[in-house]
């Protein structure tokens, strides 16, 4: 796996929000502490940020897909590592062979998977399409996210590894394709409880378990409250 970069952004007035998704590279060390980088902000700390969602890492493979997505629908955009608002850009692990769970040392710093991204309607804005929410949402191509295990200083040449994974591990993908594809599959979210997410997600396993229903994702894919 290589890591190709470190970004942070700053909290600006952009796409008709106040966000920190435009990010730009980190060319000197910086600390990382439980709520991320040091110099990274966060626009809506509701839904992004915090102890479990401190770091966000994004395939740069993915981008070849967008910009193939897109150019055939005529649209045209900058496709580029860092876009999608992530912390971290590499070359070798995606949403197949990383798993909840999984620990990676980075420089002093050390990290643990809490859960995917959960997509949403901000993405849309960033890009000015209608669907680009959606489309992350059906293909699993979430990226994750990752709790601070151990804060430390890291840098774009920091060694960046593997060192834990537990038992009966479910990847990224695995977990999307039940939490996502099948909402209401009782054995696959009893599943999901075995791994160790974020508070978030398996508190909203929990009530789909007791309740039988799925929680309206319009708002949060789309911005409103109905399609």
């Amino acid at each position: 796996m290589t890591v190709l970069g470190v970004f942070s952004g700053k909290v600006t007035e952009k796409y008709e929000m106040n966000t920190a998704i435009d990010k730009k590279i980190i060319s000197t060390d910086v600390y990382l502490d439980f709520n991320g980088l040091a110099c990274d902000e966060c626009a809506d700390d509701k839904h992004h940020g915090g102890l479990e969602r401190a770091i966000h890492h994004y395939p740069s493979e993915h981008y070849t897909f967008w910009q193939q997505h897109y150019q055939a629908l005529g649209i045209e955009r900058d496709w580029r590592i860092s876009a999608m608002g992530e912390n971290i850009s590499t070359v070798g692990f995606d949403e197949d062979n990383v798993c909840i769970g999984d620990q990676f040392s980075w420089g002093d710093a050390m990290i643990e998977v809490s859960q995917p991204r959960s997509p949403c309607f901000k993405l849309n804005k960033r890009w000015g399409v209608d669907d680009c929410s959606i489309i992350m949402q059906d293909t699993s191509r979430c990226g994750w996210l990752y709790r601070v295990i151990k804060p430390g200083m890291v840098t774009n040449d920091s060694t960046f590894k593997l060192i834990k994974r537990i038992d009966n591990a479910m990847s990224i993908k695995q977990v999307c394709d039940i939490y996502f594809g099948q909402p209401l599959n009782q054995d696959g979210l009893t599943s999901l409880l075995s791994q160790p997410l974020s508070q978030s997600w398996l508190s909203t396993i929990k009530r789909r378990l007791e309740t039988n229903n799925v929680e309206n994702w319009n708002f949060r894919l789309l911005g409103r409250a109905t399609r």
